[in-house]
């Protein structure tokens, strides 16, 4: 399996520079996000040794332990060792507990552990919140968490040995002005390429590994989409079935103009309180990324939230082409055909739409959207993709952001929804497939600049 550079590897340094061995760090993501993988390269290159324990298959001595013998950790780490067959030393040794929600004991245990002082921790895994999952047990108040995302642009182009054009981004961003043409049309291709692939890095091994085939990357991410349909069928029974529904018929909310999840579409007598849980295990296995409607756009998206309204995102655009498409769609050729020569007629602006909200995810944006219904007309209005925050606490502004798959396009709605709210916006994006430029007080991003923001 290649090893790729990964942005949260200095997150993981400053975390063991500065906690010194006060605090656990728990990494969440969703399976196959590479978690495992930067953990373990994190620990043989910064630890003298360390210890990974995978609560999906660890033996019952190892789960004993943490049952029967945390009053005296003397023994406990005797016996840790002796049935690993590591040896740990005091401050240079790193115990890994990979998966930790299959095992929620080890997970309280992290407090005792941490408080003895003796190592570091570093605990992985997905549906970190679900009920099952920490029912019965005390939550350590030692414990740091980060997110893991699937690679992003930047990392992409890091794995295909582009890393001056990534810099040369950057560096347009910073100064507010556009690629170069030759520069600008390769970095199309090279999102193009991204959009399809995804940044599952099995998805990309497979893609780098047999000449940058598609086909390959393919199925890799089929993998990955039939071991999440395995999770969802471990999950509660109460709502496992509502999970699954949504799940399937993800492609087809995103394919419609306002991509909202219409839940008559699902379940006749569907109403969002009995969906409730169903949106929490999607969003906390960070399979989706969910971004909800913001009714009043004003200080703290938060407060003005309507939960009844969702839209429900793929946490990756790689496997969403993948859930979307059949294997016989696909084998030809054609779709990617089309995706690289801008001649998808359908769906483009749905990929484009959720590769913009995992670029902002992947840089711990919440996400929120903002429709207005006109009565006299009966329908909506204005309809603002995305609502972001500058994230200032003493001049707290907006930033709408809309996303236009297509070279030609109008920006009515948006327009007005500047002339509505025009002294709350200190910023206002337009996310396209041209180059950048700045009209009317309107920054106008080529998509590959999306994770700029």
């Amino acid at each position: 399996m290649m090893l790729f550079k990964r942005k949260i590897y200095s997150q993981l340094l400053s975390w063991k520079n500065q906690s010194n061995g006060k605090t656990a760090l728990l990494i969440e993501g969703a399976r196959r996000v590479g978690k495992s993988t930067i953990v373990e390269e994190f620990a043989k290159a910064e630890y003298k040794n360390y210890i990974l324990i995978n609560f999906t298959d660890a033996s019952t001595k190892i789960k004993n332990l943490f049952r029967n013998h945390l009053d005296d950790l003397d023994v406990f780490f005797q016996l840790l060792q002796i049935e690993t067959g590591v040896r740990l030393e005091a401050r240079k040794s790193l115990v890994i507990f990979d998966e930790v929600q299959r095992f929620p004991i080890a997970r309280e245990a992290v407090k005792t552990l941490v408080a003895d002082g003796r190592y570091d921790y570093i605990e992985t895994g997905s549906l970190i919140s679900i009920n099952e999952n920490v029912e019965g047990i005390l939550i350590p108040s030692e414990e740091k968490s980060i997110c893991m995302y699937p690679m992003d642009f930047d990392e992409f182009l890091e794995a295909n040995g582009e890393t001056p054009l990534s810099e040369y981004i950057h560096d347009c961003f910073d100064k507010k002005e556009a690629l170069d043409d030759d520069s600008h049309k390769k970095a199309m291709l090279l999102i193009k390429q991204y959009m399809i692939v995804g940044g599952m890095p099995q998805s990309v091994a497979a893609y780098l590994e047999n000449s940058k085939d598609f086909l390959a990357s393919d199925t890799a991410k089929r993998a990955i989409l039939e071991l999440y349909r395995k999770d969802i069928s471990k999950a509660e029974k109460k709502y496992r079935s509502k999970v699954l529904a949504l799940y399937t018929q993800l492609p087809g909310f995103l394919s419609k103009h306002e991509k909202k999840i219409v839940l008559n579409d699902v379940d006749k007598n569907g109403r969002y309180v009995g969906y409730s849980d169903a949106f929490f295990w999607l969003g906390d296995s960070m399979i989706t990324n969910l971004c909800t409607a913001c009714t009043d756009p004003n200080v703290g998206l938060a407060l003005n939230e309507d939960s009844t309204q969702i839209k429900c995102y793929m946490g990756d655009t790689g496997l969403l082409l993948s859930h979307t498409f059949t294997p016989e769609e696909i084998e030809n050729g054609e779709l990617y055909k089309e995706i690289l020569h801008d001649r998808l007629s359908i769906n483009e602006g749905m990929f484009f739409e959720n590769l913009v909200a995992q670029s902002f995810r992947s840089k711990n944006h919440e996400l929120y959207f903002y429709t207005h219904y006109n009565l006299e007309a009966h329908r909506n209005d204005i309809e603002i993709d995305f609502l972001l925050s500058n994230g200032s606490k003493t001049n707290f502004k907006i930033e709408p952001v809309e996303v236009k798959s297509s070279k030609n396009y109008t920006t009515t709605s948006f327009t007005e929804f500047k002339k509505r709210f025009g002294k709350r916006i200190s910023n206002a994006y337009v996310i396209h497939p041209k180059a950048f430029k700045i009209e009317d007080g309107v920054t106008y991003l080529p998509i590959y600049m999306a994770g700029c923001l």
